[in-house]
């Protein structure tokens, strides 16, 4: 069997980071970081007019209508920019409004969504990092909900949340519905927000009552993520080999030490055999019903694992200066230990994934 891209999916990550090469950079970052939002509404406008926003949502409705490894490679370049967007939320409810909202829902919501005149984000955080649809503790009754649910990504700007509720079902809500209130949270990572949300009988239209739906969300949220994290561990690397080359010490370039070759060779190792894995994960969202669970939280606990293992590594490379605010590596490092724990940790992923094999 062929994993590799077609010359599409090529030309879809070579655009994407084209756009991002020129109109972007981590001096941009740094300027958000001490803002009020997280979010940069000009890249992302800039992103959706390159069509970004509606890459899963159904053509009919003005979207691109790709699948999930379309979407994890446009995050694969997203993150190795660190570019402050929420385009791992955003797609995750559009796709969960093209699955199964109503006519008048799709109608109204999905040509926005796909424009990026309307920005969507998704809800399941629960107390102590409980993320999957067994902890959700909303309640819903008469198409109104009430409760909390924490960590929710740029929910200070997000016109629809699609929100997790009791028993594993997903409903929709409006930012501006009555009896809902966020409030921001501390973050590590400055390139999302995080918010606490609470629901006092906040208006609500019903997705699904049944944990289906929200199982194939987090399953393209887990590989999305680990996308995501992949393109940061991989960007860390090669920012890594180009301080190597340029720090002298001893009257030349530390590059030339064995001790660092090595452990530069070790980053190399410990990141780049992951690629096939949450490609194959992307791939079975799609098209292996059977796995399409399994092996994206798999995909999203490994690539986790080791990309960390890589940003702590390629901090101790740069030396005393890879722990000061001034160098850019903290932004990489941050963005991947965001990802492991968004949508869920790699212990809990490993869980879930021995609960689903009956172990």
């Amino acid at each position: 069997m062929d994993f590799g891209l077609s010359d599409e999916q090529e030309m879809l990550q070579e655009t994407v980071k084209g756009f991002l090469d020129q109109e972007f950079s981590p001096a941009r970052s740094r300027e958000l970081f001490n803002s009020a939002s997280s979010h940069d509404g000009a890249l992302w406008n800039g992103l959706c007019e390159m069509g970004v926003a509606g890459l899963v949502i159904p053509e009919a409705f003005g979207g691109g209508g790709l699948s999930a490894l379309e979407l994890s490679l446009v995050s694969e370049v997203l993150g190795a920019a660190a570019a402050p967007v929420p385009f791992v939320e955003h797609s995750l409810a559009a796709r969960a409004l093209a699955r199964a909202g109503s006519a008048d829902q799709q109608a109204r919501w999905l040509p926005a969504l796909a424009e990026g005149t309307a920005l969507g984000t998704v809800a399941f955080g629960e107390e102590g990092g409980a993320w999957g649809p067994r902890s959700w503790s909303v309640r819903v009754e008469d198409q109104r909900i009430w409760g909390e649910v924490l960590y929710v990504s740029c929910a200070e700007v997000a016109d629809l949340m699609v929100v997790g509720v009791e028993g594993g079902g997903l409903v929709a809500v409006e930012r501006e519905s009555p009896g809902l209130k966020i409030q921001g949270l501390e973050g590590l990572d400055r390139t999302r927000s995080l918010s606490r949300v609470e629901f006092e009988g906040v208006p609500c239209a019903v997705l699904s009552t049944t944990p289906q739906l929200a199982e194939e969300t987090l399953a393209v949220g887990h590989v999305a993520l680990a996308a995501d994290g992949f393109g940061a561990a991989t960007r860390l690397l090669d920012a890594t080999v180009e301080y190597a080359k340029t720090r002298e010490q001893f009257g030349q370039s530390i590059a030339q030490f064995q001790a660092v070759k090595h452990q530069i060779a070790r980053l190399g190792l410990e990141i780049e055999p992951t690629r096939a894995l949450w490609w194959h994960a992307a791939y079975a969202v799609d098209h292996l019903p059977d796995h399409a669970e399994r092996l994206p939280a798999l995909a999203k606990s490994h690539v986790g694992d080791r990309a960390s293992a890589l940003a702590r590594m390629a901090v101790e490379l740069h030396g005393g200066l890879g722990f000061t605010w001034e160098c850019d590596v903290q932004i990489w490092l941050k963005r991947i230990l965001f990802d492991r724990g968004y949508l869920g940790s790699p212990e809990s992923l490993r869980e879930d994934c021995a609960r689903l094999g009956g172990w």
